[in-house]
């Protein structure tokens, strides 16, 4: 009997261990919230939903001190933040002071407007190069500068994805990736394959899925993970392997907010379980 008791308060103990374990790999990308009343409303349906962790766009119109006691009130902590080029560029010393005290230490670039983006192998060089000199600054400042990618960066240039020209062309310790899987699909890659070929590059992936044409059409056809085409089986494992920290619930147009985040944290947080060691 006593054996028996034992073996099931060490299971009871290791579960709970492998459950926190989990809940510290999922985070939230605010993005998704963006449109549900004000700030505080967002924050507080983001704990609601059950995260613990979250990634920040921009200020979210506060101010440091605003915004860090709005993540306090929710127990809420900042795994990164989205933070476009030409912010960091122009008001690097504001935006470095800003996140250091929301308690940021990972700005992501999200997104290039259609005509900045590079047209060819040496326009997606200086880019890369850019991002590396950038990185490499922010790094001096306690900070990990990343990059997001959409479909785009996934034409080729020469044989070679402009994502690869990027990872090519700035040092690992300078630029991260948080890849989303379901852009890098619709750019007609695979996202597995580029974890396996550049591993410790990728810090997070933003998990959401693609649905067919004609399912969720009002909704840019994304769809909770695992309720898509994605191949996460695969995904997933090759994302542990590869060295991704964050696994990041995102929607880039949720007809409805809650039952999106609330539906994807639970099959993320089911998914990740079943890869628990």
């Amino acid at each position: 009997m006593k054996k028996f008791l034992l073996a099931a308060t060490l299971f009871a103990t290791f579960s709970a261990f492998s459950a926190e374990k989990v809940e510290n790999e999922i985070s939230l990308q605010m993005y998704t919230l963006r449109n549900v009343g004000t700030p505080a409303e967002q924050f507080a349906m983001a704990h609601r939903a059950g995260f613990e962790h979250v990634e920040l766009v921009g200020n979210h119109g506060l101010s440091a001190t605003q915004l860090k006691t709005l993540l306090a009130e929710n127990k809420l902590t900042v795994t990164s933040s989205h933070q476009q080029l030409s912010t960091l560029e122009h008001n690097y010393a504001q935006t470095v002071a800003f996140n250091k005290a929301v308690g940021n230490n990972t700005i992501v670039v999200p997104w290039i407007e259609p005509q900045d983006r590079p047209d060819s192998t040496q326009g997606w060089i200086d880019y890369a190069q850019r991002l590396d000199k950038l990185g490499e600054k922010l790094r001096g400042d306690g900070i990990q500068l990343a990059y997001h990618n959409h479909n785009f960066e996934m034409k080729k240039y020469d044989g070679v994805t402009a994502l690869e020209i990027i990872f090519n062309h700035s040092q690992p310790q300078n630029l991260q990736l948080e890849m989303d899987a379901a852009w890098v699909s619709r750019g007609g890659q695979d996202p597995a394959r580029i974890l396996k070929a550049y591993p410790g590059r990728v810090f997070a992936i933003h998990a959401k899925d693609n649905a067919s044409i004609g399912i969720r059409d009002d909704e840019m056809n994304f769809a909770p993970l695992g309720e898509g085409l994605l191949d996460w089986a695969t995904i997933l494992p090759a994302a542990k392997a590869s060295g991704v920290k964050w696994f990041i619930v995102e929607h880039d147009k949720p007809k409805d907010a809650w039952s999106i985040i609330s539906t994807s944290r639970q099959n993320l947080r089911a998914a990740l379980e079943k890869l628990a060691p």
